[in-house]
């Protein structure tokens, strides 16, 4: 094994876990040159779990309940900690990471976000909101960012970005599945990037090296 293929990934997700599911197929197909270390998840049970389980991938559920309210994200710190990872990979993770979190790990935590950023981003914009408040808005151009986390909501250097279409019939579910399509292909290439150090920052840019 390469020192690159030893490059530890640690993913994050809540719901069904496509976003991981392409990465899974990233590395597979030698996409990406690194391996996945685990995936943890807020929940007990979810699709991206499963997917984990079924691909040999170490499955960790850390739910926030009653009995861990206020250690929450101690105790999340304490897991991924322990798996050492290269990089963190937010999937779908539907938990805003705490400021002392995020900076425990400097350009190491990537985010997906399903618009073109800095355009409907922030607290309060997840899910089929973003795509709701895109179709009310009138715009023509939609997609994914792909983006290094800080401590602002949705407001890390932007690593790439890919465009779709807003179709005039689209409803938010139309335009939920078109931007997904594009969000696995940009979290795959951004992952990439960030695993073979192709990229340097500048200000508040990701300048691409290569």
């Amino acid at each position: 094994m390469t020192p690159m293929a030893g490059k530890r990934i640690v993913v994050l997700a809540s719901g069904e876990g496509t976003n991981f599911q392409a990465l899974i197929d990233a590395v597979e197909k030698g996409r990406l040159k690194g391996r996945i270390e685990a995936l943890v998840s807020d929940r007990k049970n979810c699709g991206a779990l499963d997917r984990a389980r079924k691909n040999n991938i170490r499955a960790i559920s850390v739910p926030r309940d009653d009995s861990n309210r206020d250690s929450y994200f101690n105790d999340l710190f304490a897991v991924i900690e322990s798996l050492m990872p290269d990089i963190i990979v937010m999937a779908g993770f539907m938990k805003i990471l705490p400021d002392w979190f995020v900076l425990k790990f400097p350009l190491k935590i990537v985010n997906t976000h399903p618009s073109l950023l800095p355009c409907f981003g922030g607290a309060g914009f997840y899910g089929h909101l973003v795509h709701e408040k895109v179709i009310e808005s009138g715009a023509r151009i939609s997609g994914c960012t792909a983006h290094f986390v800080i401590p602002a909501v949705d407001a890390g250097p932007i690593i790439l970005q890919r465009a779709v279409p807003v179709e005039d019939d689209d409803t938010p579910g139309t335009l939920a599945e078109r931007v997904k399509g594009a969000e696995h292909e940009a979290l795959v290439e951004a992952v990439s990037i960030v695993l073979e150090g192709r990229f340097k920052i500048s200000g508040k840019r990701v300048v691409l090296t290569r």
